[in-house]
């Protein structure tokens, strides 16, 4: 399972079992931390030692904390009388050699903690000691932070959530106008070509995993390749999953202090990372936990319009929307049916504990049929 379909099974499983009222103070923020679960136990006493011989200013004692949640990589917090940090691990046993790649978390936030005004925890030791925990592991410092789940953020008044939304958007904006070959980041990736690239992976995966006809879903695989705008060659540093849920707002102020889960990060299109935090606006409904802004009255919510948070980007960081909006939601939407049809499929042949099939088959349709919509609008025949 690549680490991009292992980040949408998760949140298909959060999905399911996330209420949908969001207003309760309690759900309001993912990263309540528990007991370490059982498969992800490790000698504590080991880790302290290392740390205190690696980490400038470390003492014990040391209590370890999971967070809740389904990450892919396994995150703890790691309390001491003086300090908080959090570690993040590849899991035990055996993985697919792509997965899981903690070393290039650790090296991208190591990278990004140098540039003033970007928002990301500081990286303190990368690990690659299997007999210190079981597996490689990062540890970086904590940040206290608030994550909202909900796009509408409820609990947030109408001047907040415009503040905050507003924050998303520089915050986007600065990392996507990072000199990354100046920080030593031009292998990170393959700049270039990259919706066309995205577009032949995700037809590739749909198709080996196909369980039903779905005729939207072929309608887009022989459109999205020729709708690809001449500009594909632009590349930045991307996050892969920029969302709300893996942004850290102040405890008590509307603004990023911290974005999180760089796992599926890499060299690519600013406009794949734009438009697929920006389906918030045109998500349809009911097939997200994190619910949709779609038919929403933004105006008495204080969020901006699509349109006008694209601009207030595009202000930001000197970059032109080539092609149209239509194209980017049809693509995002078909990216998501793509990935959730593997994610059906695997759960159909016994491969993805936990999930289920016949309700994941369920959001395909609807997704595909949304993006179908976008792609008639964007002069798809």
């Amino acid at each position: 399972m690549s680490d991009i379909t292992t980040s949408t099974a998760r949140d298909s499983e959060r999905a399911r079992h996330t209420p949908s009222d969001q207003s309760n103070e309690a759900r309001r923020y993912i990263g309540e931390t528990g007991l370490v679960r059982d498969g992800d136990r490790f000698d504590e006493k080991r880790l302290a030692g290392y740390l205190h011989d690696t980490v400038p200013g470390f003492k014990g004692p040391l209590v370890v904390r999971q967070f809740e949640g389904g990450q892919s990589n396994p995150t703890f917090l790691l309390d001491t009388p003086d300090a908080k940090y959090v570690l993040r691990r590849k899991p035990a046993g055996t993985l697919l050699k792509s997965a899981h790649a903690v070393d290039r978390e650790f090296r991208i936030i190591r990278a990004l903690s140098s540039v003033d005004g970007i928002a990301v925890p500081e990286a303190l030791v990368l690990c690659s000691d299997d007999s210190v925990i079981g597996s490689m592991f990062y540890v970086m410092r904590y940040v206290p932070g608030r994550i909202f789940w909900n796009c509408q953020m409820p609990d947030l008044n109408r001047e907040e959530r415009a503040a905050l939304y507003d924050s998303a958007n520089e915050t986007l904006a600065r990392l996507h106008t990072v000199d990354y070959a100046a920080l030593g980041l031009a292998d990170y990736g393959r700049p270039g070509n990259y919706f066309s690239r995205q577009i032949s992976r995700w037809s590739r995966q749909y198709e080996s995993s196909r369980t039903e006809d779905i005729p939207e879903m072929d309608r887009l695989m022989a459109w999205l390749p020729g709708a690809v705008s001449a500009d594909d060659d632009l590349s930045c540093i991307t996050h892969g999953d920029y969302s709300f849920h893996n942004l850290l707002v102040h405890p008590t102020e509307p603004r990023v202090v911290a974005v999180v889960d760089w796992e599926l990060s890499t060299i690519g299109h600013p406009l794949g990372d734009l438009m697929y935090h920006t389906m918030e606006w045109y998500r349809p409904a009911g097939v997200d936990a994190r619910g949709t802004l779609n038919g929403a009255d933004l105006t008495a919510l204080g969020i901006p319009s699509l349109e006008r948070y694209v601009a207030r980007y595009c202000e930001r960081t000197g970059f032109t929307l080539s092609g149209n909006l239509d194209f980017y939601r049809a693509y995002n939407l078909f990216r998501v049916a793509a990935i959730l049809q593997g994610v059906a499929q695997r759960s159909m042949n016994g491969n993805a504990a936990s999930a289920n099939a016949d309700e994941i088959t369920q959001l395909i349709k609807p997704l595909a049929r949304a993006a179908w919509r976008f792609a008639i609008a964007g002069g798809a025949a």
